[in-house]
């Protein structure tokens, strides 16, 4: 037998209509009727035009907001060419480079060189991402020419020796 739903949640879902909301009206009404004593879980669902099936129009990954809504979240591009500079203008916390080796996802049009990594350091402020096939192997040479932060999944849970021994190789790297 379903369990019937406890009051506070009858009474929160009277207040919302079943349609799709928009953000400046979703924010509120979530705060309005939220209570629960501990924070809670919103799942933001978003048409953003993209064709995932290119690998230049892909969403890669999710925002965690810390600490609940209301504190900064980072934004970081992926592009080159002319859009970095216009990254960098429009904000962005991060710019990212890639594909600097083949990976097991996508097939990049060209690899990156980790002379772009090199250039940007040295002209800019903003933080570079290096993404693309990165091990604990191959990654040396992209830290040496000034990669802020490496985007490493493929090389986390595909290493030999375990997630955590990959973290820590990783790490020992920007020591």
């Amino acid at each position: 037998m379903a369990k019937k739903p406890g009051k506070k949640y009858a009474a929160a879902l009277k207040q919302v209509e079943t349609r799709e909301y928009p953000l400046d009206q979703a924010v509120p009404l979530l705060q309005k009727i939220k209570f629960a004593k501990f924070d809670e879980t919103v799942e933001v669902h978003m048409r953003l035009g993209v064709d995932p099936k290119h690998a230049d129009q892909m969403v890669r990954g999710t925002v965690l907001m810390p600490n609940g809504l209301g504190k900064s979240k980072k934004v970081l591009v992926i592009t080159s060419g002319d859009k970095l500079r216009e990254a960098q203008e429009a904000g962005a916390d991060y710019v990212a480079f890639g594909a600097f080796y083949p990976t097991q996802t996508k097939v990049p049009k060209a690899a990156a060189d980790p002379d772009i990594l090199r250039w940007w350091s040295e002209l800019m402020v903003i933080p570079c991402v290096a993404i693309g096939g990165i091990t604990v192997e191959n990654a040396r040479p992209l830290v040496d020419a000034g990669a802020d932060f490496l985007a490493v999944s493929g090389g986390i849970w595909g290493h030999p020796d375990g997630a955590a021994a990959a973290v820590r190789a990783f790490n020992a790297l920007f020591a």
